[in-house]
């Protein structure tokens, strides 16, 4: 076991999603800046969605061009062109253009969608490159892919973001402007009306995504080293030999290899890879996947305000933290207890699901939900999410380790999985979020219950 291609593996997974990570934590300071204002987030949630075009294309070309697509070319050009994206919108994030005479943020929109096709092909991409690797690895990727989630979380508190104080009206020299951004009618709040004063961020969202294109950057050193550096080769799952002999027979059918029975030792009923799971067992497992990540890729994610913010700014940021911390512990526990059993992955599901069932209830609850202004509360708020991310990221990891095992193609469909849950689940909660307006934020310095 290579410590240099842990690192390695580490960093090249931390390029799997940090643009789009980042772009979410900057969202506070982005929205005051920009004509959409609001409703940034919704045309974002569409956008992500769009952006699975991308890993729409490699799955088909996998299933009707099996051996065609070269995917390390793949991973070099949506890693450049993601860097490339990301240095862009430190530049031009604050540019508009006049849409139907309404100015719109046309270069953000435009370059999110880039920097999403990027974040969203990679699911499809980076994991079958894994497989190069031994099984230790793949954990280690994953570990990675949750940092590119916490590290922009941390830079942006670093930054400030969000970072506001509760001050009185009155003392607000900026309150008109304030009440503007939040849509109230001045001169109908009294003056002891507490209003949100956010602080200025230690460094500007230029720097942030310049930042966020350095990551990316490392992303891009660390895929070179793990293609070219001798101390990697090593650590390759099969011999170059082996792998010259697959490359031979890249002519047949990727299916041989994931959905044909095995000849002569298999029953007449075709067989899922190597034929270690039955189909109804197969089945179960991407339904599994399908749920986890459209729970936690979407579905949660779209109301955690509105289950955060009742309790206060401080249960909100360290609930969005915790969170961001869970998904890379829950891959560092996998590395020392690593398991297979579909019946521990259903347990843990289910569990995940239920505290899932506890948060969704408070976000509808909000303004007022259970425990609201008590410290037991903000304490249960903030564990929920903690362990609800760690358990379904744990459950995800058990998925990979055993999709692994059934071959290159299990791989490529666990990315195409995890993107398919990912939109499902933001089809049904963009309607309830932002059509119906089912939930309602509660003001985080006048909550009144």
């Amino acid at each position: 076991m290579s410590l240099l291609t842990h690192v390695l593996a580490c960093l090249f997974g931390m390029g799997s999603w940090v643009t789009i990570c980042g772009l979410w934590v900057e969202l506070p300071l982005i929205v005051p800046q920009v004509p959409e204002g609001w409703y940034l987030p919704s045309y974002l949630s569409v956008l992500i969605q769009v952006a699975n075009i991308g890993p729409l294309f490699v799955t088909l070309m996998h299933r009707f061009r099996p051996g065609k697509l070269n995917e390390v070319a793949v991973i070099y050009f949506i890693v450049s062109f993601g860097t490339l994206a990301s240095l862009l919108l430190g530049f031009f994030w604050k540019e508009t253009v006049m849409v139907q005479g309404v100015q719109r943020s046309v270069p953000l929109l435009l370059l999110t969608f880039f920097i999403s096709i990027v974040d969203c092909t990679s699911s499809v991409t980076f994991l079958p490159f894994m497989m190069q690797l031994k099984p230790e690895y793949l954990t280690t990727y994953y570990i990675g892919e949750g940092l590119s989630g916490l590290v922009p979380a941390i830079v942006a508190l670093i930054q400030g973001v969000s970072v506001m104080q509760c001050v009185n009206g009155t003392q607000n020299l900026n309150l008109n402007e304030t009440a503007q951004l939040q849509g109230r009618n001045e001169s109908a709040e009294p003056l002891d009306y507490l209003v949100p004063l956010y602080l200025p961020a230690k460094f500007s969202a230029e720097a942030f995504f310049f930042f966020l294109a350095a990551m990316m950057l490392v992303c891009l050193v660390a895929f070179l080293l793990l293609n070219h550096l001798p101390a990697v080769t090593r650590e390759r799952s099969v011999s170059r030999s082996r792998r010259g002999v697959a490359a031979r027979n890249a002519n047949a059918p990727e299916r041989t290899h994931m959905m044909d029975s095995l000849k002569g030792e298999q029953k007449i009923n075709s067989k899922f890879g190597t034929g270690t799971y039955s189909w109804p067992q197969v089945v179960y497992i991407f339904v599994i996947l399908a749920w986890a990540n459209a729970l936690t890729n979407s579905v949660l994610p779209s109301i955690q305000s509105y289950s955060c913010l009742p309790y206060g700014n401080q249960a909100y940021h360290w609930s969005a933290t915790m969170a961001s911390v869970a998904n890379p512990v829950a891959c560092f526990i996998a590395m020392f207890y690593s398991q297979r059993s579909l019946v521990l992955m259903g347990f843990l599901s289910g569990f995940g699901s239920l505290i899932g069932m506890y948060i969704m209830g408070m976000a509808v609850l909000s303004p007022c939900p259970l425990l609201v202004n008590t410290t037991t509360g903000v304490v249960l708020i903030v564990a929920a999410w903690t362990v609800f991310v760690l358990t379904l990221s744990y459950v995800k990891v058990i998925v990979a380790v055993i999709l692994r095992d059934e071959g290159h193609s299990a791989l490529v469909w666990c990315g195409a999985v995890v993107q398919l849950g990912s939109m499902l689940g933001a089809v049904v909660i963009f309607p309830l979020v932002n059509v119906y307006s089912l939930f309602s934020s509660g003001d985080p310095c006048n909550t009144k219950c």
